[in-house]
């Protein structure tokens, strides 16, 4: 049934001004993360941003690092890269769940970011997943950091009034008195 299933992608934005990413790489299986890092700097160059690289001890620390570059470095955005597979044990799905959540409360608070760590079953479905000539999911994560940044630029100028104002119209409070301030009123 999923070989009938289309699958359709956003053409990747272009860009005026440079766009410059981090890409947070959680090293576990460096064969899988190799293959998503290729992909993933593929897709970025492609759309003419600069790329930095940083690795961290595993994929729960990815969200911490993005955070913290999101507070102390000048990145448009983010792409995080990793592999979770499955064990014994349920660390997998706290592994999966936490940077997950972690990534999309990130998210939630204007960062943008492409998620590519992959989860999965076994070492053979990683590696279809990161080739990047296959489904290439290390790219998918650099379109998607893209497709936000392209969309807060968009909308980085858009203003919307405070309070009771209408738009071109400055809000003004008066407690008391005239509005010189005079206290008179």
């Amino acid at each position: 049934m999923a070989a009938l299933t289309e699958h359709y992608t956003l053409p990747v934005p272009g860009f005026d001004a440079p766009v410059r990413l981090l890409i947070v790489v959680a090293p576990y299986y460096r064969a899988i993360v190799d293959d998503l890092i290729a992909g993933a700097k593929t897709m970025a160059e492609g759309a003419g941003a600069a790329v930095d690289l940083v690795e961290v001890p595993g994929a729960l620390e990815i969200p911490t690092a993005i955070g913290m570059a999101g507070r102390l470095a000048q990145y448009d955005g983010h792409v995080a890269l990793g592999c979770v597979i499955r064990g014994e044990t349920t660390h997998y799905d706290t592994v999966c769940n936490d940077s997950s959540r972690g990534l999309t409360l990130l998210g939630l608070q204007g960062l943008c970011i492409g998620n590519g760590i992959l989860t999965v079953e076994n070492m053979e479905q990683a590696a279809v997943r990161a080739d990047p000539s296959g489904q290439n999911k290390g790219g998918g994560a650099a379109a998607a950091a893209l497709h936000l940044i392209a969309l807060q630029r968009r909308w980085a100028g858009a203003k919307r009034p405070m309070g009771f104002g209408r738009e071109g119209e400055r809000d003004v409070i008066r407690l008391a008195g005239e509005l010189d301030g005079s206290g008179q009123g």
